[in-house]
């Protein structure tokens, strides 16, 4: 009988434990999408980027945390063909935009999180892009094993002002928004 209130007692400190340890669990970048739309006065153009790696972490069913990088050397442009594209693809990786040959990557490290209702929660992160950190917050919504969210990333806080209203007044119908949006599906 002691044996077996030894044993009971040590399964119910088990799944005590186990039950409010963290868990990472790895995004699967293959299956996860990134697409971006940025805005112009004459129109807009959209795309898409590479998740490199990534991982969101649990408590129980709860997001507590993550990590991702982005792949910046896949940025592409899916409304163009042709020499349109090409062209934008290259200024996109040029210095006046994401300067990939120098930071191939940008990160997002989730800071804190808080549950605003089953599934959703309200994120702050620290966005890095161009070497620079800024902080970033969105709402991430989680179901089953995909995870979803919209960003709205400004551009100039990341030392991006090619065609910025903000920095330059003779641009006209050339202006480019400050800001770009950023719809992810991450499946983990």
């Amino acid at each position: 009988m002691k044996n077996l209130k030894s044993i009971a007692v040590a399964l119910i400190a088990f799944v005590s434990v186990t039950s409010f340890a963290q868990v990472s669990k790895k995004v699967d970048a293959t299956k996860s999408t990134i697409n971006w739309v940025g805005k112009k006065v004459t129109g807009e153009h959209s795309g898409n980027i590479m998740l490199k790696e990534g991982s969101l972490i649990f408590k129980g069913k709860k997001v507590v945390g993550g990590n991702f990088t982005v792949d910046m050397t896949t940025i592409n442009t899916t409304d163009l063909e042709g020499k349109g594209k090409a062209s934008l693809d290259g200024h996109l990786k040029s210095d006046d935009f994401f300067g990939t040959e120098k930071f191939p990557t940008a990160t997002l490290v989730i800071k804190s999180i808080g549950e605003k209702s089953a599934n959703v929660y309200s994120v702050t992160g620290d966005l890095t892009i161009k070497g620079k950190t800024e902080s970033i917050k969105f709402e991430l919504n989680v179901a089953d094993n995909t995870a979803t969210a919209a960003l709205k990333v400004n551009r100039t806080k990341y030392d991006i002002k090619y065609g910025s209203g903000s920095f330059f007044s003779d641009l006209g119908d050339r202006a480019i928004s400050d800001d770009f949006d950023l719809t992810v599906k991450l499946a983990f």
